[in-house]
């Protein structure tokens, strides 16, 4: 069975929010849909999308586990944007967390060193 996976985000502000995920994916988006909505492809078939919504913004938490952590997190602090969080767990997983301008949370998984 095949599997599309499209994670929603609501913002408040559209222009600023794009610019924020720009910094954040290192990419402008991959599609424009609408001209409130904005959606990047980060792997085959595994979409995450901002949408102009201002009733529900600032709610969606979502994590990325990636395999070029440390890497991935060094280009994201690099273009500008500093973590909320940084944790390990108890069992060496590591986890940076973003917030957007909303608060939204956008947190980056890697596996244990």
């Amino acid at each position: 069975m095949a599997v599309d996976l499209f994670a929603g985000i609501p913002v408040s502000d559209y222009a600023t929010s794009l610019a924020w995920y720009e910094r954040l994916l290192g990419s402008p988006p991959t599609f424009l849909p609408n001209d409130i909505e904005a959606v990047w492809e980060l792997a085959e078939h595994r979409y995450v999308y901002i949408e102009q919504r201002p009733d529900h913004a600032g709610h969606a938490m979502h994590t990325l586990f990636v395999d070029d952590f440390d890497t991935r997190v060094a280009e994201i602090v690099g273009r500008g944007l500093e973590p909320a969080k940084r944790e390990t767990y108890d069992n060496g997983v590591r986890k940076t967390t973003f917030h957007d301008p909303d608060g939204n949370e956008i947190g980056f998984g890697g596996a244990p060193l």
